[in-house]
């Protein structure tokens, strides 16, 4: 189990503090907000100091996380993958980026992610992708009264990633499900990484206006 701890809308110095602390996978939504703390003399250097993106991320926006963040936890369409597969070759070339399939549990129209039925279609295709390393799947569950009530969505990526494995014989280790309030569930239905922000750093300020980068 990892936890990975979300710091979007948080300063550079609650990361530091949290690393301090020990943490050292930290969650960032935002490609501009991420490359400023990215940068910051505050944190560069840091031992250990591991970098997850875990928000949308545009095609155009690819080229400033390449070989800087250790995970992208959104890949959530194809033209996004044949996208970060053509540069992550181009780029790394000896070594392929580690990524997470976002999987969109409930088939929300407004959410990002593929429907379990199309991935199950298409993973075997996005197995063969050059420069790209499916280490997992990711998943948001849809807004529930109780954490209780989100056990059945963590089940269903859980069940959903044993078919894959299973249909393909490719490992996918990590399970990312489970926050702030429904961690403990999510674990007892077989996560392996919780994404925790407010249980650690406290509610975050307001997202930063985001300029183009």
């Amino acid at each position: 189990m990892t936890l990975l701890a979300v710091s979007k809308g948080h300063p550079s110095g609650h990361i530091k503090a949290a690393w301090e602390a020990g943490q050292r996978l930290f969650g960032e939504n935002y490609v501009q907000e991420w490359l400023q703390k990215a940068e910051d003399p505050l944190l560069v250097g840091l031992d250990g100091l591991q970098w997850h993106f875990i928000g949308a991320l545009q095609r155009n926006k690819i080229k400033f996380l390449l070989g800087r963040v250790h995970c992208i936890e959104t890949l959530d369409r194809e033209r996004l993958a044949q996208e970060l597969s053509r540069r992550c070759a181009d780029h790394l070339g000896r070594r392929p980026q580690q990524v997470l399939v976002e999987v969109n549990l409930g088939n929300e129209p407004t959410k990002a992610g593929y429907q379990p039925n199309q991935l199950e279609a298409c993973f075997g295709d996005l197995l063969q992708l050059d420069g790209l390393s499916i280490t997992g799947l990711m998943a948001i569950p849809q807004p529930h009264d109780t954490p209780e009530a989100t056990r059945g969505d963590h089940r269903a990526l859980r069940l959903l990633r044993d078919r894959l494995q299973d249909r393909h014989g490719s490992p996918l280790p990590t399970l990312s499900m489970g926050m702030s309030s429904d961690f403990e569930v999510a674990i007892s239905e077989g996560s392996t990484q919780v994404r925790v922000g407010t249980a650690i750093f406290g509610q975050r300020t307001p997202a930063p206006r985001r300029a183009n980068v």
